[in-house]
């Protein structure tokens, strides 16, 4: 009740209860309520932050003002530090670290990080939990959650969907307050790139991850917002920017595995040794993911715009069914164009996504377009790469810099590279398959279960063909064959 009856004075010292566009009060809206989400504490800090995504949802100018939120708090005590991950990895400070920095290094709202060395002269960075962060985060997401309920009573509320932000604010913090999510994300992302000349990610010392505490390489560089440093470093800063969109666009299109969390606190560049100029990767609590269903409209999608092909935006749309099927594609093309026409053929200074962005989410609303809850990160962080893009480079062309690279990701995904390279990978599969079929065949006959086996592959069929999946498609059509021989010859015998 306490913790209650401090949110209810707080809204009321921010005039929270007085958001409407039309306030006569001298403070902005949207900079009152970022003021009562600090005041609140940094479970809320990091709530405004996630809202400041939902773009489909917020007004622009509330949006930009959240968006500075800054999740930086005290960090607790190095005892408390040291405790914890004693307890979570069941060993002595003294036996495993040759060197472990008192004073943290960075603090957030969920955990901190101090700086070590290990017995063999390794240097790693210890990330661990704030203690008792879980009841915290449990308590402020109880109230989060009958705030929901009770904005989502009238009229403008259900349309900000409150409970559906809530949520995903709630799956994001679950994943946060995993760090071996954070470790295997990670893990992940340095596999990914591996060969790459663009990006390094420090190298996870699994032994020494727990779900509290995590163990990584140190990695040494430049923050990326500190751009005159990085230019008395030698680096190029050209070629770093136009680097910045190609890791971009690998993450999302070839990998369907992104960075979802790339504020400028997050991004460093190396400036020595032979990683001198590559971009480090540092806190992977928030990775997004992309089916290759997602992929696929997406790359169409950004081509067609570079292409200004808007009534193939528009017909994309409707085939993934995101626009009601009566949707006149004439009007929403036009709706399309009106937006996205004064875009080309400028340097990106001269271009706001997040200006641009709203106006697509107002145009998509009148067309009644389901915003993809998928798609959410990806925006957040095409807005975080438009502002590193342009603190780098203000002449940077972010569309001449990703159309060759979208052009040869959709060559390699349609036509017969596709399909020998589906083929290939499958080749395993249909190798320890195929020898099953006969007797797969002959149990379904005499089970009598002939016609749900070819329901099934007409289904199968039919499935591919809707996504428009041509070698998924041949590959039904494959079986299908396959079965109809087979049958033929059982009944020969």
């Amino acid at each position: 009740m306490l913790r209650l009856a401090r949110i209810f004075a707080i809204g009321l010292r921010f005039g929270l209860h007085d958001l409407g566009a039309a306030s006569t009060r001298s403070t902005p809206r949207a900079v009152r309520l970022r003021q009562a989400l600090e005041a609140l504490g940094p479970i809320f800090v990091k709530f405004g932050q996630i809202l400041s995504t939902r773009r489909d949802l917020l007004p622009l100018d509330v949006a930009d003002e959240l968006a500075k939120l800054q999740d930086r708090v005290p960090p607790f005590p190095p005892e408390a530090a040291a405790a914890e991950i004693e307890r979570s990895l069941g060993v002595r400070i003294d036996d495993v670290f040759a060197t472990f920095q008192r004073d943290a290094d960075a603090s957030a709202s969920i955990a901190q990080v101090h700086f070590a060395t290990l017995k063999d002269g390794r240097e790693v960075a210890v990330k661990v939990l704030r203690p008792g962060v879980e009841k915290a985060i449990a308590r402020d997401l109880a109230l989060l959650e009958t705030a929901a309920n009770l904005i989502e009573r009238t009229a403008e509320g259900r349309r900000l969907k409150p409970r559906e932000v809530g949520a995903e604010f709630s799956r994001h913090l679950d994943q946060e307050l995993d760090l071996m999510r954070e470790a295997a994300n990670g893990s992940q992302l340095r596999r990914n790139f591996a060969a790459s000349t663009l990006l390094v990610v420090p190298e996870m010392y699994w032994e020494l991850c727990s779900q509290r505490v995590i163990v990584m390489q140190r990695m040494r560089g430049v923050p990326i917002s500190h751009r005159q440093a990085l230019v008395e470093k030698g680096v190029d800063i050209p070629a770093l920017a136009r680097a910045g969109v190609e890791i971009f666009f690998t993450q999302v299109f070839r990998d369907g595995f992104f960075h979802a969390d790339m504020h400028p606190g997050n991004i460093f560049v190396s400036t020595e040794g032979e990683t001198k100029g590559r971009y480090i990767a540092v806190d992977f609590g928030i990775m997004g993911t992309l089916s290759d269903a997602d992929k696929k409209y997406l790359a169409h999608n950004f081509l067609a715009f570079f292409n200004r092909d808007y009534r193939r935006v528009a017909l994309a749309h409707l085939e993934a069914g995101w626009v009601p099927a009566g949707t006149r594609v004439d009007e929403f093309e036009a709706a399309i164009r009106a937006v996205c026409e004064p875009i080309f053929a400028r340097p990106l200074r001269e271009i706001y996504f997040g200006k641009l962005l709203l106006r697509l989410f107002q145009t998509s609303r009148r067309f009644n377009v389901e915003i993809q809850p998928q798609l959410v990160l990806l925006q957040k962080t095409l807005l975080n790469i438009e502002g590193l893009g342009r603190d780098l480079d203000p002449e940077l062309d972010l569309w001449r810099t990703a159309k060759p690279y979208l052009e040869r990701w959709m060559g390699e995904q349609v036509g017969w590279r596709a399909l020998l390279r589906t083929l290939r990978n499958e080749a395993p599969y249909w190798a320890a398959t195929l020898p099953e079929l006969p007797r797969l065949v002959h149990r379904a006959l005499a089970d009598d279960r002939l016609g749900e086996v070819r329901d099934s592959l007409n289904r199968l069929a039919a499935e591919s063909e809707r996504r428009n999946d041509l070698t998924a498609f041949i590959a039904a059509l494959l079986a299908v064959a396959v079965l109809v021989a087979l049958v033929s010859l059982i009944g020969l015998w």
